[in-house]
């Protein structure tokens, strides 16, 4: 019975630190899965387009934003070698991290715009950077080898970056924005790099970077550095705020923020254009109607009581000059300009006493004259 009592406790020591043990060898194991980062796995290695495939991820942060896209041109190990150009970037897919920073979501299959070998790439849209890949093979996409990778040489953002030049007068109306992306970087590798290929990107809000590759011509020898201008140009009617991005060998080595101002001239013209448009309707409408409408005859409508011409002419006292204006200024002229001259007689002069008659008889006839005696 003693043995039994003194062995029992024994067994229970023995079973707690075996299980202790057990723990402690679980952590690390914990630690190493956790410490991998963010990994993403696919149902399908192959598939053909028109198809989908269900995209899975852990170690994801938790509710995080992400995008999935099917490039080409990339590995692994080395990542998408053209950026989101070298991305089918119209079938894409957006997803939301759960709180364990898991997820999964059917992807459609699409060709990418540049041959394989092609790669699943997801990258985080908010908060902090990170991206995973995995190898997709698309059936039926061509095939070609990536570019050569150039050997030894490394380069690093030695001063701050900035944007040079302003906007004009055209930007005002809607013209593309330009500005020059200005750096200096160092080859802090072993080999030196000749005609390196930067990516350079624009970013607005929270959607991802448009990459596009520019080459720069020179060489930078190991431990030199060298200025580096490259030019950036936005879409027309762009305006808000942006970011541009520098990446070099698949890194993004600065960013610059950018902020572009509203095309003002733009909501001019439009509200000139609201103002003018109805008002040129409103006067081929009125000019429409004008037409179209029914005249009144004789415009009696539009001239009531009024008084023609010869009607005023006729109302209007004749005047008479006196004798002696008459006789300076000469016989009178008829309408047809011969100078005949009418005798006219007024109501208080006989024909022979008419003051137009001929000079002869200066009074009128008495009734002693031998002409009325003879009559008589």
């Amino acid at each position: 019975m003693n043995r039994r009592h003194r062995c029992g406790p024994r067994l229970w020591a023995a079973a707690l630190v075996l299980v202790t043990a057990l723990g402690l060898a679980a952590l690390p194991l914990q630690d190493a899965s956790a410490a991998d980062g963010p990994a993403v796995t696919l149902s399908k290695s192959q598939a053909g387009t028109g198809g989908s495939i269900t995209v899975s991820g852990s170690g994801w942060h938790p509710k995080t934003l992400l995008m999935m896209l099917i490039c080409g041109q990339s590995e692994p190990g080395r990542g998408v070698v053209g950026g989101t150009n070298s991305c089918a970037n119209a079938d894409g897919r957006a997803v939301t991290t759960g709180d364990k920073g898991t997820f999964g979501k059917k992807l459609p299959v699409a060709e990418p715009p540049v041959p394989c070998p092609c790669v699943v790439h997801v990258a985080t849209v908010t908060g902090d950077k990170a991206q995973a890949d995995a190898v997709l093979k698309v059936a039926g996409h061509p095939v070609e080898a990536l570019p050569a990778q150039s050997g030894g040489g490394k380069l690093s953002v030695l001063t701050d970056t900035r944007l040079d030049g302003s906007s004009g007068v055209l930007t005002w109306f809607g013209a593309p924005a330009s500005r020059t992306f200005v750096f200096t970087v160092g080859n802090v590798g072993s080999a030196p790099l000749k005609d390196p290929v930067f990516q350079v990107g624009t970013s607005h809000g929270v959607f991802a970077p448009q990459w596009e590759d520019q080459q720069w011509r020179g060489t930078i020898a190991p431990g030199r550095k060298a200025q580096i201008k490259l030019p950036v140009e936005l879409t027309s009617g762009a305006h808000g705020n942006y970011l541009v991005s520098l990446k070099f060998g698949g890194k993004v080595l600065a960013e610059q923020p950018w902020g572009v101002g509203r095309p003002w001239g733009v909501t001019l013209f439009w509200i000139l254009l609201c103002v003018v448009v109805p008002a040129a309707v409103f006067r081929i409408g009125m000019a429409a109607v004008d037409r179209v409408r029914p005249r009144r005859s004789g415009g009696a409508g539009r001239h009531r009581g009024a008084l023609h011409f010869p009607e005023l002419a006729a109302r209007v006292p004749k005047l008479r000059l006196p004798e002696s204006s008459r006789r300076a200024a000469g016989p009178p002229r008829d309408s047809t300009g011969t100078g005949t001259h009418t005798t006219t007689a007024l109501p208080w002069f006989t024909p022979d006493t008419d003051p137009g008659a001929p000079a002869g008889q200066l009074s009128a006839p008495s009734d002693n004259s031998p002409t009325t005696k003879g009559n008589t």
